[in-house]
């Protein structure tokens, strides 16, 4: 079955950086792109960054533009976020998500699978 396993989590300090990595795996991991998203406590589930399946085009939620970085091995069948200069508003448990099709959508109800989460908390 499907199963998608986030990590590289953890409590970092602001202005810090970290990679968050998704494996992939009972799939075709080439047939679909990947989102990651994020929910804080107590706020709704909100959209990092997706990518395609080739990894060709990408799209990132506005306010994380320049910050961000979302890529692919297709190789390894991972996805990663680089996330640089953090701040205390990015603490968030960060989830990636399968998507079918060719869109790269901010709407959570689109994507398929998702992972479990791993949690990023940043102190000020």
């Amino acid at each position: 079955q499907v199963q998608l396993v986030e990590s590289g989590g953890g409590l970092v300090q602001t202005g810090d950086s970290l990679r968050l990595s998704c494996a992939a795996s009972g799939y075709t991991f080439t047939g679909y792109n990947m989102g990651w998203f994020r929910q804080a406590p107590g706020k709704e589930r909100e959209f990092v960054a997706a990518i395609t399946r080739s990894g060709d085009r990408t799209n990132y939620a506005d306010s994380l533009k320049g910050r961000f970085t979302i890529s692919r091995d297709n190789g390894k069948n991972m996805v990663y976020l680089e996330m640089n200069s953090l701040k205390p508003e990015d603490t968030a448990v960060y989830s990636c998500a399968t998507k079918g099709g060719y869109r790269l959508p901010y709407d959570s109800n689109l994507y398929d699978y998702w992972g479990q989460g791993t949690q990023v908390t940043v102190s000020s």
